[in-house]
């Protein structure tokens, strides 16, 4: 674990794997997974000012759950978002937002080859968590790839916990998301404050959720 400077004060950065256990410990002794990720969406809906039509990308696992629990947050502010579905693969935590942001009116779009993504004024990348290693492939990549160019088209562009298609710990990329805005969750990852992720980043922040690290007391 490292330590990095906000808001004038020491803020913890963890490797990928320093936040998969934090994550994993918390589940078991503190917090249910799922209230982990509606924090994750009220945090994100918190930092961003909302504006015009907003298009959420989700992917599969916790990443694309806290981009369906964000959907349902926005659509319960009077906001519907649209979402693309990169991935059908979710977990049950990620099914569970993504039926109640269909119950709340939210349109829920297959992402494929022919997939437009103008006319949009914010787009959210919830596509690949912290994971990636090496080059994306697939519709991720296309996902990516649209993301940017929508970027230089003028739509603000959000990435969630981490950009798709970075190294979560060194920062590196063949291909990742250009964002505005990149929102950590818990806690920053030690790849978002290198170097290589300076160019493909804003601006960074970070929502606190509620993660306890495994040596921290309860």
């Amino acid at each position: 674990m490292n330590q990095v400077w906000e808001n004038g004060e020491h803020a913890a950065a963890l490797t990928v794997a320093e936040m998969r256990a934090a994550d994993a410990y918390t589940i078991a002794h503190f917090t249910p997974g799922r209230e982990l990720m509606r924090r994750a969406a009220e945090g994100v809906h918190s930092v961003v000012a909302w504006r015009g039509r907003t298009a959420i990308l989700a992917g599969g696992g916790n990443n694309g759950g806290d981009g369906y629990a964000l959907a349902g947050i926005l659509a319960a502010a009077g906001m519907p978002p649209d979402v693309f579905a990169v991935s059908e693969k979710l977990s049950e935590d990620g099914r569970f937002y993504r039926e109640q942001a269909q119950a709340r009116g939210v349109r829920i779009l297959p992402f494929n080859g022919e997939t437009s993504l103008s006319g949009y004024d914010i787009l959210v990348d919830c596509i690949l968590g912290t994971g990636v290693r090496g080059k994306v492939r697939g519709l991720a990549r296309t996902a990516i790839t649209r993301i940017n160019a929508a970027k230089e088209a003028g739509a603000f562009i959000v990435a969630v916990d981490i950009n798709s298609g970075m190294n979560g710990d060194t920062g590196e990329a063949e291909l990742a998301v250009c964002s505005d805005l990149t929102v950590s969750i818990g806690y920053y990852k030690t790849g978002l404050l290198t170097p290589a992720a300076a160019g493909y980043i804003g601006r960074l922040t970070n929502v606190e959720i509620g993660i306890v690290l495994p040596e921290t007391p309860a």
